[in-house]
């Protein structure tokens, strides 16, 4: 098969320097390293660069981060962004959805190369006959099983297919529904009234959530007699903790979905950006905090999970 050339990319290198990429290997020039300090600065005065590197996102504050997203996405470049969980919420709440980013949390340097590959992807010309590499190989694996959860989940929901889904991942919609990727004002009210007046359909809802988190903690159980990475499935995990939660009325912020998928956080981050992707998951503002998001279950997607339960139910 024949793919695409992929043109040298700039890469700018923020903070200090630890493993980096084979720059012959990879197609990259790096430039800098530049200090953390005075970042925005120093980006906004440079003229030319495909991604921006960011080693020490922590150390930033809210206002200078900011003033880098808006740097970054005003030249269309692509953002690596390394930070700890910690820091995820509040850094992923000032990230427009349109930008590219890829997340690392203790990353290794196969995970930075795989996500500067990903980060590359849209600058391919003219077609060659190259062999295609490991990274790429990961993130075709990504979207493939993504792809196939979309595919059940649709086959689930039924002829109303999962709104917000790209017509590649699940079954055409009506047009109506979610905006895959977009930050969304919550529809949902989280506050939970008195047990003793909860309608019929609630104690319904508690005693499904109830058995949901009854599975999660199973499969975490699995963990203590097999090796943790044998059973790793980060997508139903995830899908299972926000249906749960949307049950119990309860929000999820990322740091806890990357928790609750059992998997490093990098790789539970790249699971939550490539599901928004597929229409699965929705970025939902914070009503009280500004500075965070929450991650739920698009509708088709809850549609398809309440189904699936149905039918184990019967």
């Amino acid at each position: 098969m024949a793919d695409a050339e992929e043109l040298p990319s700039t890469l700018l290198m923020i903070g200090e320097t630890g493993d980096q990429p084979n720059s012959d290997l990879w197609g990259v020039r790096l430039a800098g390293p530049v200090p953390v300090d005075g970042a925005p600065a120093r980006v906004e005065a440079l003229s030319r660069f495909d991604i921006v590197w960011l080693r020490e996102a922590d150390r930033l504050t809210d206002a200078a981060f900011t003033a880098l997203i808006e740097a970054v996405a005003e030249r269309g470049c692509g953002l690596l962004c390394e930070a700890s969980l910690a820091a995820i919420d509040r850094l992923a709440a000032a990230v427009p959805a349109a930008l590219r980013v890829e997340w690392l949390v203790d990353a290794e340097a196969t995970d930075r190369l795989v996500a500067i590959a990903a980060l590359r992807e849209p600058r391919r010309m003219d077609v060659r006959d190259v062999a295609r590499d490991e990274a790429m190989e990961r993130i075709d694996r990504l979207q493939e099983e993504v792809a196939r959860i979309a595919r059940l989940l649709g086959d689930l929901a039924g002829s109303r297919g999962l709104p917000g889904t790209p017509v590649d991942h699940g079954a055409h919609g009506d047009g109506r529904g979610d905006h895959a990727g977009q930050v969304r004002a919550p529809v949902r009210d989280y506050h939970i009234g008195p047990r003793s007046f909860e309608p019929q359909d609630r104690a319904i809802d508690r005693q499904r959530a109830k058995a949901v988190r009854h599975m999660l903690r199973q499969r975490r159980m699995r963990e203590q007699y097999f090796p943790a990475d044998l059973f790793a499935d980060p997508a139903w995990d995830m899908l299972l903790d926000l249906y749960a939660a949307r049950l119990e009325r309860q929000p999820v912020s990322v740091s806890s979905l990357c928790i609750a998928a059992a998997v490093p956080a990098t790789t539970a981050l790249r699971w939550i950006k490539t599901m928004t992707d597929a229409g699965l998951f929705l970025r939902e503002a914070d009503p009280n905090d500004g500075r965070r998001i929450f991650i739920a279950l698009a509708e088709g997607a809850f549609d398809a999970m309440a189904r699936y339960f149905e039918a184990l139910e019967e």
